[in-house]
């Protein structure tokens, strides 16, 4: 590894955060940027760490609140994704939210931070298919944005070993743990750190056949449905009563520390 990193805090949203993998001693959420920062540290011992991220942030709330706290802090490395909840509301423009992007990114490099950027999640489940256009536009935008100011990318959207169910959650928004732990290698790779595993790595087989014809169909449509009960009529819910899954949710790791 070529870049010495002694610092790094991580912004953004549910991703960041760390849902749906949850620690061991159940106090919590693990995920990707946790995984991260242990394998980072393994190699740059002393290493302090600081995670912002907070479930269900817009990136104008990011960019306002997260990233001033970022910049107190000097950290050599932030790592910067956000965006998905606003395309979620199928009402964002990726144009007006990539000039934010931009934004944020221009003042954390004044700052003097190095800035990794995560694009977003290629959708493939239905409904969330409906915005796939908008974030392939904003992807583009934000590889256009690493360009433009030399930042790392790690793009979750050509991250094929992630369009395995498995790799999801069951409400289709956050990844398991493995799939935590592959982005985190993803992210490993892309600054140079070394690892002893890749995230390409096969998804297991799976010992029972699998369903075919009309029965694989009527299995999934059980499955949309369960998944439109149990998840999506609790997120417009909330959306119809203003309030967010991240109101009142504090920061896992608000403050620089060694891990």
């Amino acid at each position: 590894m070529t870049v010495q990193i002694g610092t790094f805090v991580a912004l953004g949203d549910s991703f960041t955060e760390g849902l749906d993998d949850p620690r061991a001693d159940q106090a919590g959420y693990l995920g990707w940027a946790d995984r991260f920062a242990q394998l980072l540290a393994a190699q740059q011992p002393g290493l302090r760490y600081a995670n912002l991220a907070v479930r269900g942030k817009l990136l104008s709330q990011v960019a306002d609140q997260q990233v001033p706290q970022a910049i107190a802090m000097a950290p050599d490395l932030v790592s910067l994704a956000a965006g998905g909840n606003d395309l979620l509301r199928f009402r964002a423009d990726p144009d007006a939210l990539a000039q934010t992007f931009d934004d944020a990114v221009r003042t954390l490099l004044m700052a003097g931070c190095q800035v990794l950027i995560f694009t977003g999640f290629d959708p493939r489940f239905p409904v969330l298919r409906l915005i796939r256009g908008q974030v392939a536009a904003y992807n583009m935008h934000l590889r256009a944005i690493a360009d433009r100011h030399g930042c790392d990318v790690v793009d979750l959207w050509s991250m094929a070993v992630l369009a395995d169910p498995r790799a999801w959650s069951a409400d289709r928004l956050h990844l398991t743990p493995d799939g935590h732990r592959r982005v985190a290698l993803r992210a490993c790779e892309v600054l140079g750190v070394d690892v002893a595993e890749d995230w390409r790595e096969p998804w297991p087989t799976l010992d029972s056949p699998t369903a075919s014809g009309r029965a694989a169909w009527l299995a999934a449509r059980r499955m949309d449905l369960r998944w439109a009960r149990d998840h999506a009529a609790p997120w417009v819910a909330r959306r119809v009563r203003g309030i967010s899954s991240g109101d009142n949710v504090d920061p896992k790791r608000p403050e620089l520390l060694h891990l």
